[in-house]
């Protein structure tokens, strides 16, 4: 026994306490918080820069496939920037899985150090460290006419009630994995009016000004041009909203989503399943638009997130994901 001024500790307590201290191991960077848990993990990019989207692979061997677990990306002050739920993902044919979160560096995010903590139940069980890389955004100068000024100005019930229901279908992680990317852009033309994470200033009718960030992507194509499906999913929301015209939203991934606004028709309902290359309608220049023009956006987790790293990669690499764990 070990006895501290008037507290006796036996050897059984250091044991435990040891135990539960000890750090099991480093892998890729990865820290263990709570060393019960084995837990192995995989970060594709190491580097991302704030809007792009990071996927996380985890394997653990002793909690069941239905614990509950979320991914909190984290910066070096210790501020949550963005979190994402965990889901399965098969990756042979003996219907072996890994634990898969994806989730998006916010485009306000800071450069420099930063962490993705993994927390089962609400308790942290592990850390993989990561670098959130410099980039800069566009700015931008919008005038809006009185018509504009007033549909983001005017206070309208329905347009709130249309913002509960967007919100209500971004904020919702399912299970259903419907592609592994990469997607493709929706529209052939390379013309972009506006770009991700442009920051903006709209200059209202009277003068005044409000300062806001782009969600997404504009293409300045004509009206009637085809819009595509950027990959295989599920139409959850094919209807007219007040601020962004014909609007299509389609689900790919758990919480992935990709929105197509302001579109002069739209000729998919609500429901269905599309394949990547599916026409959703064509393009126009319905609600807060000062001419016609696709926008193109992708959310995860309910946070905007660049389209062109979509593009660029496959967000479920299997093989790349595996490989680094193993």
């Amino acid at each position: 026994m070990v006895y501290s001024g008037m507290v006796m500790i036996t050897k059984g307590t250091i044991r435990k306490f040891v135990g539960l201290m000890l750090v099991l191991g480093q892998c890729f960077g990865v820290t263990m918080l709570y060393a019960k848990v084995p837990v192995k993990l995989a970060l594709i990019p190491e580097n991302p820069r704030p809007g792009e989207p990071v996927t996380l692979g985890m394997t653990v061997e002793t909690l069941g496939d239905e614990a509950l677990f979320q991914a909190v990306l984290t910066n070096a002050q210790g501020q949550r920037l963005s979190k994402a739920s965990f889901f399965n993902l098969t990756v042979d044919k003996e219907g072996a899985s890994l634990k898969v979160a994806i989730l998006a560096v916010p485009s306000t995010a800071r450069p420099g150090s930063a962490s993705i903590q993994v927390e089962h139940e609400g308790r942290s069980i592990v850390k993989i460290d990561l670098t959130i890389a410099n980039r800069s955004f566009g700015s931008e100068e919008i005038p809006l006419d009185q018509a504009n000024t007033d549909l983001r100005t005017l206070q309208d019930p329905q347009k709130t009630a249309e913002a509960v229901v967007l919100w209500g279908i971004l904020s919702r992680t399912g299970t259903a994995v419907y592609t592994s990317g990469p997607f493709t852009a929706p529209v052939t033309s390379t013309r972009r009016t506006s770009f991700f994470g442009d920051r903006r200033i709209f200059m209202y009718a009277d003068g005044s000004r409000a300062a806001s960030i782009h969600a997404g992507i504009d293409y300045g194509v004509p009206r009637g041009t085809e819009v595509r499906a950027c990959a295989a999913g599920k139409v959850v929301l094919a209807r007219s909203r007040i601020v962004t015209g014909n609007s299509v939203i389609i689900e790919h991934l758990p919480g992935i989503y990709s929105l197509y606004y302001h579109l002069d028709h739209i000729t998919v309902p609500e429901g269905v399943m599309v394949s990547g290359g599916t026409v959703l309608g064509q393009s126009g220049a319905t609600g807060l638009a000062t001419g016609p023009h696709l926008h193109w956006e992708i959310r995860v987790a309910g946070e905007n997130t660049d389209p062109d790293a979509f593009v660029s990669r496959p967000i479920l690499d299997k093989d790349a994901l595996l490989g680094k764990i193993n």
